[in-house]
């Protein structure tokens, strides 16, 4: 549940946020809290890589068991390194090169069980086990990719896999710049 608080007299203050996800919480009920608290937290903001930047935390908060989340912004023809929560990661990954790089020319959501099975796969972390990235799509145009690793196989299914795609989907006007 996210709660807004904003002072009237501090025109230069960010609004506060207290999220606090539901401990008891199906995984339904946990993605859509995730998206709503994600949706709020960009609500009114420019600055896609402020966006970016809470989007990532509170991801962080929300979803267990994970070791990175984050995202890749596609400049030029590259991924670049984004706002993230975790250990330091690749700075820069090519079109079609591991999972995020995959995800990114595909246009589609790599949903990894394993990833030493994953062909050519960037090992940024040596604890990660699987892994899941969504390809971020606004207007038509490739935008960044949300990446998620865990230190767990097979951490991420197909469920996961919609709940993120409709968070990407809902923040992606406000990272699109």
């Amino acid at each position: 549940m996210a709660t807004l608080a904003s002072p009237s007299n501090a025109p230069y203050m960010s609004a506060m946020y207290d999220f606090k996800p539901s401990a008891n919480s199906d995984k339904a009920a946990l993605h859509a809290d995730l998206r709503a608290a994600a949706t709020a937290i960009v609500a009114g903001e420019s600055d896609p890589i402020a966006n970016m930047a809470n989007v990532a935390a509170v991801i962080w908060q929300y979803l267990p068991d994970l070791n990175w989340a984050g995202f890749y912004r596609l400049i030029g023809d590259e991924l670049v390194l984004g706002p993230f929560q975790g250990k330091p990661a690749c700075i820069r990954i090519a079109m079609g090169a591991g999972v995020c790089g995959t995800a990114a020319s595909t246009r589609t959501t790599q949903l990894v069980e394993d990833v030493h099975a994953f062909p050519g796969h960037i090992a940024c972390d040596a604890a990660s086990e699987s892994e899941i990235v969504v390809p971020i799509i606004h207007e038509g145009r490739l935008i960044a990719v949300l990446d998620l690793d865990s230190p767990h196989p097979a951490r991420f299914d197909r469920d996961d896999a919609a709940a993120l795609e409709a968070l990407c989907a809902a923040i992606a006007p406000a990272i699109a710049g």
